[in-house]
């Protein structure tokens, strides 16, 4: 007899635990994101939603890459290391890190937020494996950057969809890998 009463004891307990544990969890999450109102990771998810729909649409080929970042009036984006960067590039990229992207930095680089945006990172190119290492798919820097660009107001947004070597590819390049290798 004690050994059910305990049983539906612990049972009630855990019972009364899980009811609050989902009740309370979203605002559990919003409680925690309050004690650093700088980071806010339902808005984050809730962004990830909404730029997906937009994202899609805006991939483009080898050949619109070439013809948009032939515009003047479009911004190549590279948002990879200063490092990477300066060892190899889409000719006429501009660059900010990542980590760098500030609303302060961005308005300097990009003053207009119609401005159209094309972007690029190590996964759209093999065979270079020095400037552009492969990331892991869920980690491709051209995710986190149109994200970032997108939660600045920056809606003018494309990039480059395919994988393409490096050797074959149409798109010209700069920085000391490409003057090294003529």
């Amino acid at each position: 007899m004690r050994k059910i009463m305990l049983a539906g004891t612990i049972a009630v307990g855990l019972g009364i635990f899980l009811v609050g544990a989902v009740l309370t969890g979203e605002e559990g999450i919003t409680q925690s994101a309050n004690e650093n109102p700088q980071i806010d990771y339902q808005g984050f998810l809730k962004q990830v939603q909404e730029v997906a729909k937009v994202r899609e649409k805006r991939r483009v080929s080898e050949e619109e890459f070439i013809r948009m970042m032939n515009d003047p009036k479009t911004i190549v984006l590279d948002a990879r290391s200063k490092r990477m960067y300066d060892l190899l590039h889409v000719k006429g990229a501009v660059h900010i890190s990542l980590p760098d992207m500030t609303a302060e930095d961005l308005a300097e680089l990009i003053p207009q937020k119609d401005t159209r945006v094309v972007i690029y990172c190590n996964n759209n190119f093999k065979n270079e494996p020095q400037a552009f290492a492969p990331k892991a798919p869920v980690a491709s820097l051209n995710l986190n950057t149109y994200n970032t660009l997108y939660s600045y107001g920056y809606r003018n947004i494309y990039e480059l969809k395919p994988l393409l070597d490096r050797r074959e590819t149409k798109i010209p390049f700069a920085g000391t890998s490409a003057e090294n290798s003529k």
